[in-house]
């Protein structure tokens, strides 16, 4: 209650209200809800407090996720919300970090660990650690995980956990991929579903700029230029569009993060807390960035790049709009995007409004098509659609 107090919380969100007791009542809970609702605090406080009833020493408890990241960021919830208690500190288990360090804050006695599965393994197969004693699983963008190819690790893991524990698995999508990873960790879970399937935060407004691939980077030094932003996080399909993209801003005067696979984790960590303390105003990443982490503040995002995958749209929509917040989401789509764009609109259940910037010396004009006119950061923009041969030259 201390921590809470601290965080200057006041009263629980939606999903806090309904996992939180589920989850002290030692239920196997099942939670979807969108991004930014509090879902970390949904099973960190229920863990904490059965870690304080029960004063066994030793490894009780594992909380696994899918990207170093995001691991580092519930960490540190963790941290702050024990600060007031007994408890030793978690072991932070994630790859790129050393391996001497992390085996040392094992043998510390920390009472559970948060963890990416590849590292953990490392340190299963090394016998650093052992799940025998471990009474509560949680599973946090366990969809994520799936799609980065941890379903054996995830396998492997399980095995070597009693079958008698409490597991806990929170998204923000439950796509159908994920229902055999639930009927193999989870029993008779309590369903927590706050949001329609592939819902983003009602705080969002979503607008999609038309727009020919070789015109995307001309497209958004444009937006830029002509906008106050706080802070905007761009999102690339590609690790090499990343870096091609942060190298274009960079020359044209504007700081640019970069946070992708390729980069070492010192890289990923000094993008990631250049942009977090506003070094940089702008942060293009991959969707290594589009799970789960907490930046505070994301005046925009940017899909420069449609993402293949719908799921994924969600997520990256979901680094603004936080914790109530107002957010603005901008797409640029090309023609050739425009089949994501159509499986994106049917997941969410709803369709992008259009806009174009009439002063923009598009190479191929969009032209006004039959929806209603909508106002944004930018002004006032029109819905549109894609002309058949008309073109607008550069003076």
């Amino acid at each position: 209650m201390k921590a809470i107090e601290g965080f200057n919380f006041h009263e629980p969100t939606p999903v806090q209200r309904e996992a939180i007791p589920l989850a002290l009542a030692g239920r196997d809970v099942l939670a979807s809800a969108q991004t930014g609702t509090g879902k970390t605090l949904a099973f960190m406080l229920p863990l904490l407090n059965r870690l304080l009833d029960n004063h066994r020493p030793g490894l009780r408890a594992l909380i696994l996720l899918p990207t170093r990241e995001l691991a580092a960021q519930v960490s540190t919830t963790a941290k702050e919300c024990m600060r007031a208690t007994h408890l030793k500190p978690p072991a932070l288990v994630i790859g790129g970090e050393s391996f001497h360090l992390q085996e040392r804050a094992l043998r510390a006695g920390a009472p559970f660990v948060i963890a990416t599965p590849g590292r953990l393994l490392d340190h299963m197969k090394q016998r650093t650690l052992h799940l025998r004693e471990v009474h509560t699983l949680i599973l946090d963008e366990a969809d994520r995980m799936l799609d980065m190819g941890f379903a054996p690790a995830l396998r492997e893991i399980l095995r070597n956990m009693p079958g008698e524990r409490q597991t806990m698995l929170f998204s923000a999508t439950l796509p159908r991929e994920i229902q055999q990873l639930t009927h193999m960790a989870l029993k008779n879970p309590a369903t927590v579903r706050l949001a329609p399937e592939g819902t983003p935060a009602s705080t969002v407004n979503q607008v999609l700029y038309p727009i020919r691939q070789e015109q995307k980077n001309d497209l958004l030094l444009s937006l830029l230029r002509s906008t106050t932003i706080k802070s905007v996080l761009i999102f690339c399909r590609t690790k090499r569009r990343a870096d091609h993209l942060s190298r274009f801003l960079s020359v044209n005067d504007f700081p640019t993060g970069t946070m992708h696979a390729d980069r070492s984790q010192s890289q990923r960590n000094s993008a990631l807390e250049g942009f977090r303390l506003g070094r940089y105003k702008i942060l293009v990443a991959t969707d290594i960035a589009a799970r789960g982490l907490d930046i505070k503040g994301v005046s925009h995002v940017i899909n420069f790049d449609v993402p293949m995958h719908h799921e994924d749209f969600v997520h990256r929509v979901g680094r603004t709009g936080r914790a109530e917040a107002v957010g603005d989401a901008l797409t640029f789509a090309s023609p050739d995007e425009e089949k994501f764009v159509s499986a994106i609109e049917r997941f969410i259940n709803r369709k992008l409004p259009r806009a174009f910037i009439p002063d923009f010396p598009y190479q191929r004009l969009p032209v006004a098509a039959p929806q209603k006119a909508f106002s944004d950061h930018f002004g006032k923009r029109r819905g549109v659609r894609w002309g058949r041969q008309s073109r607008i030259h550069r003076r």
